[in-house]
């Protein structure tokens, strides 16, 4: 019987065709359900979102939600680690972030959003500077924040011996300033005049101070330009920039950061146009307008004003970290490592380790000046750590002492004229006390004699708006502490009265807008979805291995 066989033609023009293949496989792809596409669409958007925001939820899961524990940077001979931090019970501790937080790009603007302190009655007092600027200082009793009014009175006794917390704060404006000096980020003349002004009107009571992003940047500097003389008895420094120069080159390196460049330079820009007369008169006024960076800004304004040559010499004249080895003050050092405004790479690690007087405190998240903690985000880490240390050297023998008289301008970069960037108004001086007088309208010595030339003013107390105490306190908090134990002799009582003070103020300024947890369902899911992917991709693969076990299987047969 004979037998016939078709064999295919190899090589015909359908099947050599290229395109016949890529017809092939778009009938295969159309052949997929379209919600699968648009399952892997969202997944592939959220991997993308996880790593570009920085998220760092799936460490957190996998580390049990511990935290990470605060590295802490110090000379080992350093007496200010040893009598003072060592004691720390919260710097010796684990940081972890809020979980629907657990991005430092989150918590940043989180804070800045969302992050309303309460409304607090602030006594100011107004100093005008001979150069027509003003120096405003908010006052903050204990009184203020209890609310009680059985000892309220609208001053503070000179010989009260209740320490005094100083905030300076970071960039902040005020438009009835009509100064052609303007603040930056390294004049440290104006904290030098309030330093040595409360010293002098008030010379029991230990001073404090608290910088936070550029005033942190101030404060350092100043400790390192005035050294043993400054009459601060201690001091703490969150989110410092450092160097200013790497923070520049930091901030428009990547799309992220450029986003946070674009928006303070937005910001630098409706604060120049209040004093549009004078930048006209002193700077670039069209240059101003067109800055797309801070660098641009201060291109056409800062170096201008300030006489500097270039953009990078100003950097340099004001970046605190050349002072940090002069620091005689002991001094708390806070910052996030993935800080997305202030790198960790400007940190001086080997200059805070070489000064005895400093102790650095480094967390793994926080983003800048967040560190939010808890379920509800209602509390800052770097707050409770900062009431814990000031409460600690203030019951301890090791606050600074001035070594000498009052230290007036040093022969430094203070020295040579004005710099630009903002105007004073917005620092802070909290006070914890139960005043019994009103001590500001008298005559003082010959020495109070030299501060006449700013003609000092103090208004009654006054109520400030959401946005006024938005523009004091969100930049930095004013901290009253808090103590579980009454003073048990003469001794104790002004350590329980800064502990007392601290606490409870820092406590009612770092709580937030309840209103603002409605996003928390919603950020919830938003940061779930890696975890859910990550299981998803478990199932799949094991519905794969089943899959091709069984064609194997099929195959042997």
């Amino acid at each position: 019987m004979d037998s016939c066989f078709f064999t295919p033609e190899i090589g015909t023009s359908s099947s050599s065709d290229p395109r016949y293949a890529y017809k092939l496989l778009l009938r295969a792809l159309s052949l997929i359900p379209v919600w699968h596409y648009a399952l892997g669409f969202v997944f592939f958007l959220v991997v993308w979102l996880y790593h570009f925001l920085e998220f760092h939820f799936l460490e957190d899961v996998f580390g049990r939600f511990r935290g990470s524990l605060v590295k802490l940077t110090y000379n080992p001979d350093s007496h200010v680690y040893h009598g003072v931090v060592s004691k720390c019970r919260i710097l010796h501790g684990r940081y972890l972030a809020t979980p629907w937080l657990s991005s430092p790009n989150i918590q940043t603007c989180f804070l800045n959003f969302f992050g309303r302190p309460p409304v607090f009655n602030y006594r100011r007092q107004l100093f005008r500077a001979s150069d027509g600027g003003t120096i405003a200082l908010d006052w903050l009793l204990s009184s203020d924040v209890s609310g009680s009014t059985l000892h309220k009175s609208d001053g503070v006794c000179k010989d009260d011996a209740t320490p005094i917390a100083v905030v300076i704060p970071g960039l902040t404006s005020d438009s009835s300033s009509a100064s052609d000096c303007f603040y930056n980020a390294g004049w440290t003349e104006d904290i030098r005049v309030v330093i040595n002004y409360l010293h002098h009107e008030y010379p029991k009571a230990p001073l404090f101070a608290i910088g936070t992003s550029i005033g942190a940047n101030i404060l350092v500097k100043y400790l390192g330009e005035d050294g043993g003389k400054t009459p601060i008895a201690g001091a703490v420094a969150v989110c410092s920039p450092w160097d200013l120069l790497i923070g520049d080159r930091f901030i428009s390196r990547r799309l992220l950061q450029k986003f946070y460049d674009r928006a303070l330079t937005i910001g630098l820009q409706g604060y120049a146009q209040l004093h549009e007369p004078r930048y006209s008169r002193l700077a670039n006024w069209e240059g101003i307008k067109k800055s797309r960076s801070i660098r641009d800004f201060d291109n056409f304004a800062t170096c201008l004003v300030g006489k500097f040559e270039t953009v990078d010499t100003y950097y340099r004249h004001c970046s605190s970290a050349p002072y940090v080895g002069n620091v005689s003050v002991p001094l708390l050092c806070i910052s996030a490592l993935d800080d997305p405004v202030c790198t960790r790479e400007a940190i001086p690690w080997d200059e805070c380790r070489a000064n005895k007087h400093i102790v650095l405190a480094t967390t793994q998240h926080g983003g800048h000046l967040a560190f939010f903690e808890g379920l509800t985000a209602s509390g800052l880490w770097w707050v409770r750590a900062t009431n814990e240390f000031l409460g600690v050297l203030c019951s301890s023998s090791y606050m600074h002492k001035q070594s000498s008289g009052l230290q007036s301008s040093l022969g430094s970069s203070i020295d040579q004229g004005p710099y630009v960037n903002i105007t004073e108004d917005g620092m802070v001086a909290a006070v914890s006390s139960e005043p019994s007088a009103n001590d500001f309208g008298e005559e003082t010595s010959e020495l109070e004699k030299t501060y006449q030339k700013r003609n000092k003013e103090i208004l009654p107390e006054m109520d400030l708006d959401a946005d006024n105490q938005k523009e004091v306190n969100s930049i930095g908090l004013s901290s009253i502490l808090e103590g579980s134990q009454p003073p048990t002799n003469n001794q104790d009582v002004k350590s329980f009265n800064l502990i007392a003070s601290i606490r409870r103020c820092l406590n009612h300024l770092s709580q937030q807008n309840r209103r603002s947890m409605w996003l928390l369902a919603y950020i919830a899911v938003i940061t779930s979805w890696p975890l859910l992917c990550s299981v998803l991709r478990i199932s799949f693969r094991k519905k794969q291995r089943k899959a091709l076990s069984a064609g194997a299987a099929l195959r042997k047969m």
